[in-house]
């Protein structure tokens, strides 16, 4: 059976990340995509300009709509807009809390445009963060959910990961790609303890998008029925190549995106 996976976040026009990023990824590692929005963006590869917020309800209704017809495996939340929207998405998935979720709180843009006011800061970590199988920041993110520092070393990290798991999560990844270095180290932090998922870093401008890419990989992993560690390492190999193959693309001329169909594509020669 191809896993079901839904995505709930926001859209980013110009393909990168949001539920565009996630809709690609799910294909990309054999899984069916489905998408519940909670925003829409005025974005592209050099910064977001203006987000329009969906109404609560209709995130709801369309939340509902998904889970009245079509057996779900696993989830990916993205960026939740408003507390309200935070508030709503958690009232619906009470109602299924056997599907395993990935929560990513995006909350600043690459660009670095503010997406959730404080009090949706505060809803997510009181009502979405004990609904997650795991939650997926990177240091700055993790700093704003605890009130802290962002964190420069790797024991500072763990310190953190492990608070984040404190707040509900039952696992935390804490993406370390903000360290300086030429490694950009991953933290998985679980009940039985930690352990570090290592990477280089890969010279590029082209990560618009990588937290929402990671996240859905996770969640495609997971609805495919990998053990949390196996899907965590599955994910950051899979995002790994899109950032190295992404150079092969040409969109924009700011962050550009990952290549979400490096597995599947050959190079293309462009004409």
């Amino acid at each position: 059976m191809i896993a079901n996976i839904l995505s709930i976040a926001g859209s980013d026009p110009s393909g990168g990340a949001g539920i565009q990023a996630d809709l690609k990824t799910f294909s990309a590692l054999g899984t069916y995509g489905m998408a519940a929005m909670t925003g829409l963006t005025a974005q592209n590869t050099r910064g977001v300009t203006g987000v329009h917020e969906v109404p609560s309800a209709f995130v709801a209704e369309q939340i509902a709509a998904i889970f009245d017809d079509v057996k779900v495996d696993a989830i990916k939340i993205g960026m939740v807009v408003n507390a309200n929207i935070a508030v709503t998405i958690a009232d619906s998935l009470r109602h299924h809390v056997e599907v395993p979720v990935v929560l990513d709180p995006v909350m600043v843009a690459k660009g670095g445009h503010r997406l959730l006011p404080e009090d949706a800061i505060e809803a997510l970590k009181e009502h979405l963060i004990p609904l997650a199988a795991v939650l997926t920041p990177n240091l700055p993110e993790a700093a704003a959910l605890l009130d802290a520092e962002t964190a420069t070393t790797r024991d500072q990290m763990i310190e953190q990961a492990t608070a984040l798991r404190g707040l509900g999560a039952q696992a935390v990844l804490l993406k370390g790609g903000h360290l300086e270095g030429a490694e950009s180290p991953d933290l998985l932090v679980t009940a039985n303890g930690h352990e570090w998922l290592e990477g280089a870093r890969i010279d590029t401008a082209s990560t618009h998008g990588t937290g929402c890419t990671l996240s859905s990989a996770i969640a495609a992993e997971i609805g495919k029925g990998a053990p949390l560690s196996e899907a965590v390492a599955n994910a950051k190999r899979y995002v790994a190549g899109a950032i190295a193959a992404a150079d092969s693309l040409h969109v924009g001329s700011g962050h550009g995106p990952t290549h979400h169909f490096h597995q599947l594509w050959g190079e293309v020669t462009k004409t």
